[in-house]
């Protein structure tokens, strides 16, 4: 059996904290990985010497090693107890929430700017848009930094759960007990109710869906143009890891064995699952932006690649160093990065020449944890 990808391709570390959550820049050339301990870790992705991919004649590829180490990340101190939260800021640098109250910026430079501090409520949810804006949430009110410098809050029926922007920017999407509230640019609001826990929420690439993920063991999702609703269940656990396919046709999510694929140009039709069947439950998903590929992130701490429709896979990452807690591919897609709750995280370059070969299927069916363990 073939090593997993990252042995070849990618580096990954252990700051012995766990990861709550990771950015791209805007660029592609740095990551952020929110800690548990109140620390950002920044990894520069330029890795010059980093190993090669190259395309042989005849068909195939040759994998030529690194010749020297990848970047080492820097951490920073960002919160006193534990970060909640982080995203990319269009500017630049990096936006994280903690449980002490505090929304910090922070630069590769170690600058930092405090955004909002001395809030009582932790911060639990933070987003960045397109245009600059900032938002955080604590407890029931949520608040809109703009791009200006002029700030905004709002109060909520219930205690936010989740945050993010649509695609233009424009709009703020926070789930909650209850269901979504939406907040336009122009201070509007707009309750999509519906009973339940919505835990977590995602804007369809056209901003004509909005979806959130409930702690009852399902998803529920709206049109935005005139509220109608969708329902989706079925779920063995809550699919809170939501990802849309590049053309917003495929709705990936967590929430059982192997990702759940939903299309939403068949309404009403049953989901299809794909990938291999693992033993532990899949936790993060992530589309690449570009090519029909799934990024699967697995309780066992496992990383693997699939197509919709398909039981073909390729093996990233082993088990080991807890669940995954964040997977995310860069702007580019060249890149997938990940994260531990055992505190490993790092990334693997997978140039387009990877996705033109085939994934290779076991010779017998077996589970991932057999696979990886082989």
């Amino acid at each position: 059996m073939n090593p997993p990808l990252i042995a070849m391709l990618g580096t990954q570390w252990d700051l012995e904290a766990p990861v709550v959550g990771l950015a791209w820049s805007g660029d592609g050339r740095a990551l952020g990985y929110a800690l548990g301990d109140g620390r950002l870790a920044m990894v520069d992705t330029q890795w010059r010497g980093g190993p090669q991919v190259e395309a042989r004649e005849g068909g195939g590829v040759t994998l030529r090693p690194a010749e020297r180490p990848a970047p080492a990340p820097e951490a920073i101190r960002c919160h006193g107890g534990s970060c909640h939260g982080v995203a990319a800021h269009a500017a630049g640098g990096f936006v994280t929430g903690g449980d002490d109250g505090r929304v910090v910026r922070t630069w590769q430079a170690k600058r930092q700017e405090a955004i909002a501090a001395g809030r009582e409520a932790w911060i639990d949810a933070v987003a960045c848009s397109a245009t600059g804006d900032i938002a955080y949430a604590g407890g029931r009110q949520v608040a809109r930094c703009r791009a200006d410098g002029t700030t905004e809050a709002l109060d909520l029926p219930a205690s936010a759960a989740g945050v993010a922007f649509a695609p233009d920017g424009q709009t703020l999407a926070v789930a909650h007990s209850g269901g979504v509230t939406l907040w336009g640019a122009d201070g509007a609001t707009r309750l999509l109710a519906w009973s339940g826990y919505h835990r977590s929420v995602a804007w369809s690439p056209d901003g004509r869906y909005v979806v959130s993920g409930m702690q009852e063991n399902a998803l529920h999702g709206w049109r935005v143009a005139d509220g109608g609703d969708i329902e989706m269940g079925g779920y063995m656990g809550q699919p809170l890891s939501l990802s849309f396919s590049a053309g917003g046709r495929m709705l990936v999510t967590s929430g059982a064995l192997r990702p759940v694929c939903w299309d939403f140009l068949r309404p009403g039709s049953a989901p299809g699952e794909c990938g291999i069947a693992s033993k532990a439950p899949v936790g993060c998903v992530a589309c690449h932006p570009r090519d029909g590929v799934i990024a699967v992130g697995h309780h066992s701490g496992a990383v693997s690649l699939c197509r919709p429709g398909s039981d073909d896979f390729l093996l990233v990452r082993s088990t080991g160093g807890g669940a995954v807690s964040a997977l995310a591919w860069s702007p580019s897609g060249t890149q997938l990065a990940f994260g531990t709750e055992g505190g490993a995280f790092g990334w693997i370059g997978l140039p387009e020449l990877i996705f033109q070969r085939r994934p290779q299927a076991a010779a017998h069916p077996r589970t991932l944890d057999q696979e990886v363990t082989q």
